[in-house]
């Protein structure tokens, strides 16, 4: 995704992940920090004082580094970590993708309802197309994706789509360019990895024209 003003060739930060040795950008990693009581604690949005430890957004890396003792190797001390770690991990994404999704709409960058995000789409305005995981395969093809890389996430069901606009179920949605909507594509990446599917947001239906 290169529209919204990102630049293509600005420097990465990148981190290497303890659990697969691998050095990548910061944006498909989790952040750790050594806690109150040598407690090992997900720090998501990267603002935790102290050594950040760093694992691949990713089940089996976060599984592995629980198993095998690596956050210990990692922060240099013994420390304790929670058997639930990977789901405490999922929720804080969650939580943290759905607050994001909740400031763009009230930003003005983010539209829900078909008839509305059809508009958007039909302008060229939007950059992503966000649809429930859940809803309708045909009501859900007779919108296409826009151009580009990382322009869809469709892993989240109505009702967890629903949280950011305040309703039961949301079924679809759009992002303008601009605002939070990277930081919306990247914490669904990761969310999508934490979940076990690859980093992958999930596939739009196919289009049908009418």
């Amino acid at each position: 995704m290169a529209r919204g003003g990102r630049t293509k060739d600005r420097e990465v930060s990148e981190r290497k992940c303890i659990a697969t040795g691998e050095v990548q950008p910061k944006a498909g990693l989790i952040r750790f920090v050594v806690g109150p009581g040598a407690q090992i604690v997900p720090d998501v949005l990267e603002k935790l004082p102290g050594r950040g430890i760093w694992v691949s957004a990713d089940p089996a890396a976060l599984d592995k580094a629980v198993q095998k003792g690596l956050f210990s190797r990692g922060a240099k001390q013994k420390v304790q970590v929670s058997d639930d770690l990977r789901d405490e991990v999922e929720t804080l994404l969650f939580r943290n993708l759905i607050n994001l999704l909740s400031l763009a709409r009230k930003g003005g960058y983010a539209v829900q309802g078909y008839e509305k995000v059809k508009g958007l789409l039909a302008m060229d305005a939007a950059e992503v197309l966000v649809q429930a995981s859940d809803g309708s395969e045909r009501g859900k093809s007779k919108l296409r994706r826009p151009d580009g890389d990382d322009s869809f996430i469709g892993l989240l069901t109505a009702s967890e789509l629903g949280l950011a606009f305040g309703r039961e179920n949301v079924i679809h949605c759009a992002l303008a360019s601009g605002g939070l909507t990277i930081r919306v594509v990247q914490e669904a990446r990761r969310l999508a990895g934490v979940r076990g599917n690859g980093g992958d947001m999930g596939s739009p239906e196919r289009f049908e024209s009418t």
